[in-house]
C-alpha cells in the first residue's frame, strides 16, 4: 500500500506539549499550583522550541511530507494587545525549515492552551473572546499567511462539551459508589479526573490567586451551551479574517470524534452522542475547506448510555481501547455529512511497545486506503504524536511518539514506527 505524493502523510504536535517554558499560558499557571491536578510540570517539555530543525529533519529523513504544529497564542500575545515580533519570527523560521525539508506545514492557531490574560477576562465563556481570537488570527495570518496553505483555527473545538459530559458521569458514579470505569479514558485528552476531584477544595483559592476567579474558563473546562456558541463564533470569525487576508489558504477546525457503536437498544443513546460530538458543530463548519478528524478509539452505547470498555479488551496507556479500525468508521460517518475535504489531523496510540504502534498504524492506514478506494476525499493522515511529549494532566508517562525523548538530555531516538509510517508514501 502506497499513498500518492500529494497525500499529506506526517505527524503532529502541540506547542505547549513540546516547546517548553510557555510561561504566559494558563496551563503553565495551573501546572505550578501547589495542589495541581497535573502529574508533572511541563518545564522544558521536549525543548522543541530550540530543537525543531532536528525534529523536522527526522520527519523528512523518514519520508514524511507534512507536519501539523501549533502556534502558541501566549507567546505571540503575552499581554493583551502586545505582540511579540520575535515570536512571530520564530514560527516563520519553523515554516522555513519545513519548506527546506520538503515538509508541508499545517498550522493550528489554538491547541488547548491560552494566554493567562484571556482567562482572566472570562476565558472561553466570555463574549470578548470572539474578537480577541479574531484579532490574534489576523495578526498571525497577516504576517505568516503568505507562507501557508493549510490552517486549523481551533483544535478539538468540541472538547469542552465532551468534558462536561464525562465529568457528569464521573460525579454520578462517585455518588452511587459505583466502579469508576476509568472515566478519564472516555475523553480524548489527557485528564486525571480523580485527582481533579480530590483537589477541588484547594483549587478555588489557588485559581483565585492565579486568574482572579475560583472557576477559570480555560478551553478544556466543562463548557456551557453559551460557551460552545462562543467557540464556534470564534472559529467563524477567524476563518473569515484568514480568507480576507489570503483566500488561497485552506481553513478548517479539528474535532475529537469517537467511533460510536451500540448494542441493541442503544441506538438512541448513540445518536444523541453523535449529535453532541459532531452534529451541533456541523452548521458552523459547512463553509470550511476541510475538517480535521481526530480519533483514537471507539465508544459503545447501550440503553442506559455509554458502556464500559469490553472485558478483556487491550487498553493503551491512556485507558483507551486499542481499536485502530475506529478511524475508518469515523471518516465514513463524517464524509456522509460534511461536504469538504477530510484530513486526519490526529490518530495514534500511547503504548510502551513500538510494535503495537506499528500495528496500530498499519490497521489505521488500511482503513484510510479503503476510504480512498471508495472515493472519499481524505487528503492526509497525521499521526499523533511526533515526540513522546507532555500529555497534559497525565504528564510525561504517556508514550505516543514516533520519536523517543530522553527527559534528562533531550536526546531523540527515532522508533521503528517513524520509518514505518514514512514507508507508505509513494
Amino acid at each position: 500500500m502506497k499513498f500518492s505524493k500529494d497525500f499529506l502523510l506526517g505527524s503532529a504536535t502541540a506547542a505547549h506539549q513540546v516547546e517548553g517554558n510557555n510561561v504566559n499560558s494558563d496551563y503553565w499557571l495551573m501546572e505550578n499550583m501547589p495542589h495541581t491536578s497535573f502529574a508533572d510540570k511541563s518545564g522544558d517539555a521536549c525543548d522543541h522550541y530550540h530543537r525543531y530543525p532536528e525534529d523536522i529533519r527526522l520527519m523528512a529523513k523518514s519520508g514524511l511530507n507534512a507536519y501539523r504544529f501549533s502556534i502558541e497564542w501566549a507567546r505571540i500575545e503575552p499581554e493583551e494587545g502586545k505582540i511579540d515580533e520575535g515570536e512571530i519570527e520564530h514560527y516563520r523560521d519553523m515554516i522555513r525549515v519545513c519548506r527546506e525539508n520538503g515538509i508541508e506545514p499545517i498550522v493550528t492557531l489554538h491547541h488547548f492552551s491560552s494566554p493567562a490574560w484571556l482567562i482572566r477576562k472570562g476565558g472561553w465563556e466570555a463574549e470578548s473572546t470572539v474578537e480577541d481570537f479574531r484579532r490574534y488570527a489576523k495578526t498571525v495570518i497577516g504576517r505568516l499567511g503568505g507562507e501557508l496553505k493549510y490552517v486549523c483555527t481551533i483544535n478539538e473545538a468540541n472538547m469542552g462539551v465532551q468534558i462536561a459530559a464525562v465529568m457528569k458521569k464521573y460525579r454520578m458514579a462517585a455518588e452511587q459508589e459505583a466502579k469508576q470505569q476509568k472515566a478519564d479514558g472516555q475523553v480524548q485528552v489527557g485528564l486525571d479526573m480523580q485527582k481533579m476531584m480530590e483537589n477541588m477544595k484547594f483549587a478555588a483559592m489557588e485559581n483565585m490567586e492565579a486568574f482572579g476567579t475560583p472557576q477559570p474558563q480555560i478551553f478544556v473546562s466543562a463548557r456551557t451551551g453559551a460557551g460552545e456558541e462562543i467557540v464556534m463564533r470564534a472559529h467563524e470569525a477567524a476563518r473569515d479574517v484568514i480568507r480576507e487576508i489570503n483566500p488561497g489558504i485552506k481553513v478548517g477546525l479539528t474535532l475529537s470524534l469517537h467511533d460510536l457503536q451500540c448494542v441493541p437498544g442503544g441506538e438512541k443513546e448513540m445518536e444523541n452522542a453523535w449529535e453532541e460530538e459532531f452534529g451541533h458543530v456541523l452548521p458552523h463548519i459547512l463553509k470550511d475547506d476541510f475538517i480535521g478528524v481526530q480519533n483514537y478509539t471507539r465508544a459503545m452505547y447501550g440503553p442506559e448510555g455509554q458502556m464500559p470498555v469490553p472485558k478483556g479488551a487491550n487498553l493503551t496507556q491512556m485507558d483507551y481501547e486499542y481499536y485502530p479500525e475506529a478511524l475508518e468508521h469515523v471518516i465514513r460517518k463524517v464524509a456522509a455529512e460534511f461536504p469538504g475535504d477530510i484530513i486526519v489531523t490526529e490518530n495514534g496510540a500511547a503504548v510502551s511497545d513500538d510494535r503495537d504502534r506499528v500495528e496500530f498504524i498499519r490497521r489505521a492506514l488500511r482503513g484510510v486506503e479503503r476510504c480512498l478506494e471508495d472515493g472519499i476525499r481524505v487528503k492526509g493522515y497525521l499521526y499523533w504524536s511526533l515526540l513522546d511529549n507532555f500529555e497534559w494532566q497525565k504528564g510525561f508517562g504517556m508514550t505516543f511518539g514516533l520519536v523517543g525523548v530522553n527527559r534528562e538530555t533531550q536526546e531523540r531516538t527515532p522508533k521503528e514506527s517513524l520509518k514505518y509510517l514514512g514507508s507508505f508514501l509513494g
